[in-house]
Parts: C-alpha cells; sequence; structure tokens
C-alpha cells in the first residue's frame, strides 16, 4: 500500500472542513459525505489480499478464480484463510455502518454500507481490483435488520447445499436481502439500500453467470495452502 491513500484521505478532511467552514455545503452534507468516505476507505482493506501478500507473498487475486473474497480465499490458501476473511470483510461492514449510524443516523448507515460494499469490490489500496462484496453485504443485511440477515443466510444455505456453488448461492442471497428488506422495514433509505446491495453483488458476479451458462462454474471446495499442491 502507497501513501497515496493517506494523502488522498487528508486532502479529503481538509476539503470536507473548508466547505463546512465556508457555508459552501450544510453540516448534514458534510456528515454524510464523511460516512461516504470512512465507508469507502474501510471497505477498502482487504483481509485476503493482506494476508496473501504478507504471509504467503502471494496475491490472491492471481490465484484461482482471480477474486480477492473469502471464497477464493479458501480454495487457494486454506480454510482459515477463507474464514478469516470471512470475518475480516463481515466486520468492515458492520464497523463502517455502526459509525455511519453514529454520525448521521439511517441515511448515514445506508451511505456508509454502501460505501463500504464499493470500496471492497473497487479498494483504492489495491489498484481498485477486489472482491464481489458477499461477506460485507452479509453485514448490510445484519445492519438493516437481523431478519433480513437470517433470511438472506437461510436461502444461501439451503441454494449452498443444492447446488454446492458458492456464486449461485451468494447471489441467491443477495436477491432475498433485497426482497426481505421491505418486508421487515418501511424505511425507504433501507430499502433502498437493499435493493443496491443485491444489485452489486449480481454486477460483481457476471463473470460467474457467464461461467454458469456455459458450465464452467467450479464448485466450492477448500483449497491447501499453495505452496503444498
Amino acid at each position: 500500500m502507497s501513501a497515496f491513500p493517506l494523502r488522498f484521505c487528508a486532502r479529503c478532511a481538509m476539503v470536507l472542513q473548508r466547505l463546512h467552514t465556508e457555508k459552501v455545503v450544510s453540516s448534514m452534507t458534510v456528515t454524510y459525505l464523511a460516512c461516504l468516505a470512512l465507508g469507502y476507505l474501510i471497505g477498502s482493506l482487504s483481509v485476503s489480499i493482506l494476508i496473501s501478500k504478507y504471509i504467503f507473498h502471494q496475491d490472491v487475486r492471481t490465484l484461482g478464480s482471480g477474486n480477492a473474497g473469502a471464497a477464493n480465499a479458501a480454495r487457494t490458501l486454506g480454510a482459515g484463510v477463507g474464514l478469516l476473511t470471512l470475518l475480516g470483510d463481515f466486520l468492515k461492514g458492520v464497523i463502517s455502518m455502526l459509525l455511519g449510524s453514529c454520525l448521521g443516523g439511517a441515511t448515514g448507515l445506508a451511505i456508509a454500507g454502501a460505501a463500504c460494499m464499493i470500496g471492497h469490490c473497487f479498494p483504492i489500496y489495491f489498484g481498485f481490483k477486489g472482491g464481489k462484496a458477499v461477506a460485507t453485504a452479509a453485514a448490510v443485511a445484519l445492519m438493516i435488520d437481523w431478519r433480513v440477515f437470517l433470511s438472506a443466510f437461510a436461502v444461501f444455505a439451503i441454494v449452498a447445499a443444492l447446488s454446492k456453488t458458492a456464486s449461485v448461492s451468494s447471489m441467491s442471497a443477495s436477491v432475498a436481502v433485497a426482497a426481505m428488506t421491505p418486508v421487515f422495514t418501511r424505511n425507504p433509505v433501507l430499502i433502498s439500500l437493499g435493493i443496491f446491495t443485491c444489485l452489486l453483488v449480481l454486477l460483481m458476479h457476471r463473470s460467474n453467470i457467464r461461467r454458469l451458462i456455459s458450465g464452467t462454474e467450479p464448485h466450492f471446495h477448500f483449497g491447501k495452502h499453495p505452496g503444498k499442491q
């Protein structure tokens, strides 16, 4: 990771402070922009890339499917790395949205959650090439409503058991998030977040969709340390 992200953060903070001081934008706008920046920068911290680079001296994006998510980390680097990636990507979503909620209520929560998922997919620290936001989307579902999370998790588990394909179960769970959010909340901001979550996950899985159509999408299995293969 270069010093560019730190300089970028400092410059953004200075711009926001100046805009607020000169009353160019309202304090609420500055708050929402802060939620956006925090969510994106936290989301850009890719657990699998950090582990693969600094422990295995490889880049997970050059292994397996090339995705920096938990499933590919588990396939190529082992179940332990996959679990750490899953937990890390989930926690950064929770942390981002808690900060967003503290700063800007439900709207701040939604902005931070959406920005965190975008940061995960397009991380500023790693050349804007990241994962597919599945674990982070699970955190978003939990922060929308725990019942949305449980519904999506149930769909994920059932589809995973039937298809044994990570991409199919992930996309199915994302659809469940969009479908179940309006069942458990009437907040239009959270409903919009649920729909955005679904669309982003589906968009990031477009290569998987092509492989599913061609019949070349791999089934899920845990890998071993790449040096032992």
